[in-house]
C-alpha cells in the first residue's frame, strides 16, 4: 500500500513538471503588465506607510515636542494659589508683548478636552505649526491689546491641536496664560471662509478701516478636516483678566497646577 502511494506521488510530480515545461512562455506584453503590477503594489505599500506616518507618527512627535516646550516655558512662570478673589475685577488687561519667534503663553480650552494645555509661539511657519502647535500671526495684535490677536494651528496631523475648533458652544471659555497672568476669552461665533479672505486678520475682523474697541481672539485652521480647501475661523472676545499672583480661574485651576509641575 505504501509503495503504491509513492508511485502515485512520483507520477504527479512528473506530470506537474511536464505541465510547467509545456506552459506557453509569457509574452512581452504580459511581462510588462506583470512589472507594472509589481510597481503599483510597491507604490501602494509606500503610500499606506506615508499615510500612517502623517496620521499617527506626526501626532506623537508633535505632542512630545509641545510637552517639552511647555515644560521649558512654565519654569519662568509664577502663579498664586488663591481663589478667594475669583469674582474680583482686576481692571483693564495689560498687553503681553510677544518676542520674535518665542513661546509666550499656554492655551487652556476646556471644550477641547479636560487636559488641553498647548503652548503658543510667535510665527506661523511650518517650523512652528508642525512642532510647537499654535502660532501667532505676527502682523496681528497681542493679548490684551485692542484689536485682533490671531492664531493658527493644524486641525489634523502634527498634534491636530485645533481638531475640535468646530465644536464651540455658547458660553465656552478660552484661557491664555502668559507671564503676566490669565486672559479669559469667550467664544462668539464661527465661520467658514476661503483661504484668500485675509480680512479675518484685520484689527476688526472683516471690517476694513474700522478702529477696534475691544480685544478679539481669532483662531484659524483648515476645513474640512484633511483638506486645505477652506478655512474655519472661530472668534472670541476678551472677557476678563487675572494677574498671575491672583491664581488661575477656577475652571482651569487644577489643570494649571498640573501643567506647572511638568
Amino acid at each position: 500500500m505504501g509503495i503504491a502511494l509513492i508511485h502515485v506521488a512520483v507520477r504527479e510530480v512528473r506530470m506537474t513538471r511536464s505541465a510547467l515545461r509545456n506552459r506557453p512562455k509569457a509574452t512581452a506584453g504580459q511581462r510588462i503588465l506583470g512589472g507594472i503590477g509589481e510597481i503599483l503594489i510597491t507604490l501602494g505599500i509606500v503610500l499606506l506607510l506615508f499615510v500612517g506616518w502623517e496620521l499617527w507618527w506626526t501626532n506623537i512627535d508633535a505632542n512630545r515636542a509641545q510637552s517639552e516646550v511647555t515644560s521649558e516655558f512654565v519654569q519662568d512662570l509664577s502663579v498664586g494659589d488663591t481663589e478667594a478673589e475669583e469674582e474680583k475685577d482686576f481692571g483693564p488687561a495689560p498687553i503681553t508683548k510677544i518676542p520674535d519667534g518665542e513661546t509666550f503663553g499656554i492655551f487652556y480650552i476646556p471644550r477641547f478636552g479636560k487636559d488641553y494645555a498647548h503652548p503658543v509661539t510667535n510665527g506661523i511657519g511650518m517650523d512652528v505649526l508642525n512642532s510647537v502647535g499654535i502660532g501667532h500671526y505676527p502682523e496681528t495684535q497681542s493679548p490684551g491689546e485692542k484689536g485682533n490677536f490671531a492664531v493658527a494651528a493644524h486641525r489634523q496631523t502634527h498634534g491636530q491641536v485645533f481638531w475640535d475648533i468646530d465644536k464651540f458652544q455658547n458660553g465656552d471659555k478660552i484661557y491664555l496664560q502668559t507671564k503676566k497672568g490669565f486672559y479669559t476669552y469667550e467664544w462668539r461665533n464661527t465661520e467658514i471662509v476661503y483661504p484668500s479672505q485675509g480680512e479675518v486678520l484685520l484689527p476688526v475682523p472683516n471690517e476694513p478701516g474700522m478702529k477696534p474697541k475691544s480685544s478679539t481672539l481669532t483662531m484659524t485652521s483648515c476645513h474640512p478636516p484633511f483638506t486645505t480647501r477652506m478655512r474655519i475661523i472661530a472668534y472670541s472676545e476678551l472677557e476678563s483678566w487675572r494677574p498671575a499672583d491672583a491664581g488661575p480661574p477656577a475652571e482651569i485651576a487644577d489643570l494649571v497646577k498640573k501643567t506647572m509641575k511638568k
